[in-house]
């Protein structure tokens, strides 16, 4: 199994809201939706902070972006929509931007395909909600985030 280096960002609006996007892992209609952060794969001779700003605009369509440091580290086998499995090597970068609504100009033909939808959440929705997020310990890690506390060195958060 291949590794994937993958940038994942909990991006943050001026009101600690985080952005989030909906999605299945295949294109089966039938296949469970869940919520997770903007990001994805690292490029050949891109670095992580280069992935995670490219991701934001073209999944949210936000350029106007304070990246900050990576606080979280994850790993785990996801089979990608293209029926390959990979380690994914998560990294968890903190962002901030003004705002306002995402865009999906830029999405990708698969991401058209799988991607349901893209929006604000506060912590307080996430707390209360019943649908699935990943990454599975993000309930439990992003009050201390939105507080501003973010850990010296990343946390690592694989199950």
């Amino acid at each position: 199994m291949r590794d994937r280096l993958t940038a994942r960002v909990l991006l943050f609006d001026p009101r600690g809201h985080i952005l989030l996007v909906r999605g299945r892992a295949t294109e089966a209609a039938d296949a469970p939706s869940f919520w997770f952060t903007v990001g994805g794969g690292v490029d050949e001779g891109e670095t992580l902070e280069a992935a995670a700003v490219r991701e934001i605009a073209e999944e949210a369509g936000f350029t106007d972006v304070e990246l900050g440091p990576v606080v979280w580290v994850r790993a785990s086998a996801f089979t990608l929509h293209s029926g390959e499995t990979v380690m994914m090597r998560e990294s968890y970068f903190v962002a901030h931007c003004p705002g306002g609504e995402p865009s999906r100009v830029a999405w990708e033909a698969h991401e058209v395909e799988l991607l349901d939808d893209v929006r604000w959440w506060s912590a307080d929705e996430i707390a209360a909600t019943e649908e699935a997020i990943y990454p599975e310990r993000l309930r439990e890690l992003l009050p201390g985030i939105v507080a501003g506390r973010l850990p010296a060195t990343p946390l690592e958060i694989s199950l």
